[in-house]
């Protein structure tokens, strides 16, 4: 070979050599940066053009894909969408994006999850269109709909736990939005849809439930107080407490009243039992100071404050907030100063003290199945801690029976059934209502079902709401549901 044929030939392997290495690099080392870029259109078509699982309640879809002649080929379909939106989110190719259970259980529904991966490769072998797995959810679809009917106009949340296994039996959060709408292949559609959303100051896409709001708990926070004193001294539901008519908070000239302004018994002391019943401010002040900012808030941690958590949902932390002085403390003691928390989070208090001061992991995810119905995985229920003994537990329940029998949660009373609850009525810096608030669980021994409710500014009772006449009636529906046959 002549000198200008070698030349040619070292210089037509190196051309071939430097694309060798040039197309491995792309479709190798530079493949998961491109197919996550935003841009790249085919890997759009590609997640959103699969046809991607159901979402199911008690055996009915409440989420499904249908067929389309587009370039996605599926739609998303929401039954009943605005009731489930705060659980199954939404689904949008508008915006190549997705929320709710629709982004945390992704890889199930659009089958790429490691556990499909037998399902994948028998699709590969038959020559199938490729499925999504399916995922069955924990939800009472009858409590559900109890919650959502019972909070009517007024906007607020309520979530319903089963205390022994940590199930979420109802997740509901007002005002609520169609995730129809932001799922449609018409993109001006969904865009107009979405600002719709986001410009409504009513904020219908955050789910009050799980603490994208957060709010004063107010004396529902009670329990928590009253679990780190009896933890901390001890003692039955009748033992002696202060049930002072005001209270000055130390280090300044406020004065803390009970509610009504009014006295908190006969004299200056009283039971626990009454004080708690009738939601003395000053009786919990005066114990948390005694307990201490450090135990109070280690209580509230055990309980979860601080603590975000995935059910698969994310789940935002309570906060106790800074406490820095005596003052700070007797109204954190009370759901006050900073304290901030959601329903879920108060729902797993009310679930621990009914399940014998055992907290257990919420969860909303029953089935997981592949596109062939077969079972990948079942729900196991998961101890997170003990936050409470199970004799502070026992007093606890006792405490919050008297609520019901003989003090603010009389409206939450069920015939045939013992009932124990704890009202709040949350003061906010606004001008508007109070938060209303209820925990609650049922039957007192071996409860089926532990709830928390807040009413946001008071709802429709504006000023005049209090925890048990506003939230307590929404809690009672939801018992009620769960509990009939």
């Amino acid at each position: 070979m002549n000198r200008p044929l070698r030349r040619l030939a070292v210089v037509m392997a190196m051309m071939f050599l430097a694309l060798l290495l040039s197309s491995t690099t792309i479709q190798f080392f530079q493949a998961p940066t491109l197919n996550a870029d935003g841009r790249n259109v085919r890997e759009i078509y590609r997640e959103y053009g699969r046809d991607r699982g159901p979402i199911i309640v008690a055996g009915e879809p409440i989420v499904s894909s249908e067929p389309v002649d587009d370039v996605f080929k599926y739609q998303r379909t929401y039954l009943q969408g605005p009731l489930y939106a705060p659980v199954t989110g939404y689904f949008a190719t508008a915006f190549n994006s997705a929320t709710g259970l629709e982004k945390s259980e992704s890889a199930v529904l659009n089958g790429t999850a490691p556990s499909l991966l037998v399902s994948r490769m028998q699709d590969l072998v038959i020559g199938r269109q490729p499925k999504g797995g399916s995922i069955e959810l924990t939800i009472n679809p009858r409590a559900q709909q109890a919650a959502w009917d019972a909070l009517g106009d007024d906007r607020g949340a309520v979530v319903a736990l089963r205390p022994s296994t940590g199930e979420i039996l109802a997740l509901v959060s007002k005002p609520s939005f169609d995730p129809n709408r932001l799922a449609t292949h018409d993109q001006q559609a969904a865009q107009d849809a979405w600002k719709q959303l986001n410009d409504d100051a009513a904020k219908p896409l955050a789910n009050r439930a799980t603490g994208t709001m957060t709010f004063a708990p107010g004396s529902v926070f009670k329990v928590i107080t009253a679990a780190a004193w009896l933890e901390k001294h001890g003692g039955d539901a009748d033992q002696q407490v202060p049930t002072d008519a005001t209270f000055t908070l130390p280090g300044s000239e406020s004065v803390l009243h009970n509610p009504g302004k009014k006295p908190c018994g006969p004299s200056d002391k009283g039971p626990l039992r009454f004080a708690f019943a009738h939601s003395c401010n000053t009786t919990f002040a005066r114990l948390a100071i005694d307990v201490g900012s450090d135990d109070l808030r280690a209580q509230a941690e055990a309980f979860g404050f601080g603590e975000k958590l995935t059910s698969p949902l994310p789940v935002a932390a309570s906060e106790l907030g800074e406490i820095t002085n005596d003052a700070q403390l007797a109204m954190s003691g009370i759901g006050q100063f900073e304290v901030q928390s959601h329903p879920l989070q108060m729902a797993m208090v009310a679930a621990a003290v009914a399940n014998r001061g055992i907290l257990m992991e919420p969860q909303l995810v029953k089935t997981v199945r592949d596109a062939d119905l077969q079972e990948i995985s079942q729900f196991k229920p998961r101890e997170l801690r003990e936050p409470i003994s199970a004799t502070t537990a026992a007093t606890l329940t006792e405490l919050m029976r008297a609520v019901v029998t003989d003090g603010t949660g009389r409206p939450l009373a069920l015939e045939g059934v013992e009932v124990a609850a704890k009202t709040g009525t949350a003061q906010t810096d606004t001008d508007l209502g109070p938060h209303a608030w209820v925990i609650a669980f049922a039957p007192k021994v071996d409860a089926d079902v532990a709830v928390a409710v807040v009413v946001e500014h008071g709802g429709h009772d504006g000023q005049r709401a209090d925890g048990g006449m506003t939230a307590g009636p929404i809690a009672k529906r939801v018992i009620e549901a769960v509990l009939t046959p």
